[in-house]
């Protein structure tokens, strides 16, 4: 038996030591001590960060919440029912971000940035954290160039500006929805990208808002982001943050962006929930103290930017559903307080026939005319007086049967001013062709019209001017201006002589 020299030895183990390379890997971990209801606490973490994102054994991912002495209060973004108590949870060393960029165009999404509509993964190579510090003060410029909707009676009376924040508020089930679709529809070819953010809606009717978007080539230029009714409520939670960020990286590269946050009274819904069960201490009508600070910080987000900092926007159109109309509740009145006016559908319109069902009288921008192009300033000026004294007078002339003629003349226009401001379901009217039946209106073109006729007066209006008076058209729309006075009012005549009323 050969005999092992001591030397050997020494050198082999120098070797080792020269040779061996310590990779020390050093993970933060908690242990979970309660989990249930979308909420697990954990214990241990003692570095975690506000908002962290946080990785479960069984890969779940959850968000940092309560950072308490000894718990730490966590969120969870998915499925929970696999997490058990014991179970490993440790840091990513990450805050919640989600991805941006061009790429997710045309595409369904839900809280988290990942696909839901079944066409493969998204290749995107940027992110953006969900919160962010909204523009500052000298980082902003005033509200001056206009959105138009497409639907008559915002634009003529209640006008939005890119980068303003308008409230779309009213019960459930008066057309909410139908208005920010038509307002998406309206935005072809205007150089905007639309974000469609669907909190806690049934998967059925974002569906058929994908759908009605994709028949109609809008899809090309929106981003839908959706968190269901099935959904844990942290996800509810999230979706207008995930939306607002996605719409940032288009602002930040001087782009407009329209987002549409369908509705937040569900958002605060789910916020109370997920609150709750993170035992915060509840406040009026059981909401957190912070409630106010979940809308505030969302929609200040929204901006336009000043030429410095590339003169993007991001216009937010909030959704609000009130019970029994009542807008002097909790959040209602928390979002009117945030936003930069409000349009108020109203249920008894809407089942009289006047659809949209906007009430003009509680409607306000507070933007104005500045939202507005000149010739709709012109022609519009005293719509929404003269429509406000037709309503006073309707209810008064329940009372009196006769009536003198200045009264009479104002109740004939103001009834075919409610019919001109009638519009049909994903039909938005270009900003020119609104200029046109306005501007008849209030010339009084309509006042000897029958109110049965009225509608298809504008139709075939809009049908005259497209085949023998688009340069008319097309002045308004370059231009921002009326044309010609004389020239306007003749073609109007022309088109009223040859116009048939029909037999009653």
């Amino acid at each position: 038996m050969s005999s092992i020299k001591a030397e050997e030895i020494s050198s082999l183990i120098k070797q080792q030591i020269e040779n061996f390379e310590a990779n020390v890997e050093v993970q933060d971990v908690g242990t979970v001590i309660r989990v249930g209801d979308g909420i697990a606490f954990a214990h241990g973490l003692e570095n975690v960060m506000a908002g962290e994102l946080l990785e479960f054994a069984n890969g779940i991912m959850g968000m940092a919440q309560n950072l308490e002495e000894n718990t730490i209060g966590i969120i969870i973004l998915g499925p929970y029912l696999g997490i058990r108590e014991g179970d490993e949870v440790k840091r990513t060393g990450r805050i919640m971000e989600v991805p941006v960029g061009e790429e997710l165009l045309g595409r369904v999404v839900n809280a988290l940035g990942q696909p839901v509509d079944g066409l493969g993964p998204i290749n995107t190579t940027k992110s953006r954290p969900i919160e962010g510090a909204a523009p500052g003060v000298m980082d902003r410029k005033s509200v001056h160039e206009p959105l138009q909707t497409g639907i008559k009676s915002i634009d003529s009376m209640i006008p939005i500006g890119r980068g303003q924040r308008e409230l779309i508020i009213g019960d459930r089930q008066i057309g909410k929805t139908s208005i920010a679709i038509d307002t998406i529809l309206n935005q072809k070819d205007q150089d905007m990208i639309c974000v469609y953010v669907a909190i806690g809606q049934k998967e059925s009717t974002v569906s058929n808002v994908v759908e009605t978007l994709r028949q109609r080539g809008a899809l090309d230029y929106t981003i839908v982001v959706t968190a269901g009714a099935s959904d844990p409520a942290p996800m509810l939670f999230l979706s207008p943050y995930t939306g607002v960020s996605m719409a940032e990286e288009f602002m930040y590269n001087g782009k407009h962006v329209l987002v549409i946050y369908d509705d937040l009274s569900k958002q605060a819904a789910a916020y109370r929930e997920m609150s709750l069960l993170l035992r915060r201490p509840p406040g009026r009508e059981a909401f957190p103290g912070d409630v106010f600070y979940l809308h505030s910080r969302l929609l200040e987000r929204a901006a336009k930017l000043s030429d410095d900092k590339g003169a993007g926007s991001i216009t937010a159109l909030p959704f609000i559903e009130t019970q029994a109309g009542d807008v002097s509740a909790y959040i209602p009145t928390n979002v009117i307080s945030i936003t930069d006016g409000q349009v108020f559908l109203q249920s008894d319109l809407f089942y009289s026939g006047v659809r949209p069902a906007v009430n003009p009288g509680i409607s306000v921008s507070r933007v104005g005319g500045s939202a507005q192009i000149k010739a709709m300033k012109k022609v519009a000026g005293t719509l929404r007086l003269d429509l406000a004294s037709y309503r006073e007078l309707e209810a008064f002339s329940q009372f009196g049967s006769d009536l003198d003629a200045a009264t009479q003349a104002k109740l004939n226009r103001g009834v075919r001013t409610v019919e001109i401001l009638k519009q049909d379901l994903n039909k938005p009217v270009p900003v020119e062709k609104q200029v046109a039946i306005i501007f008849s209106l209030v010339n009084g073109y309509l006042d000897d019209i029958p109110v049965k006729d009225v509608l298809r007066f504008e139709a075939e209006l809009f049908a005259f001017f497209d085949h023998n008076k688009k340069d008319l058209l097309d002045h308004i729309r370059t231009t921002g201006n009326l044309p010609d006075d004389g020239e306007f009012r003749a073609a109007i005549q022309e088109f009223k002589k040859g116009f048939n009323v029909s037999d009653s």
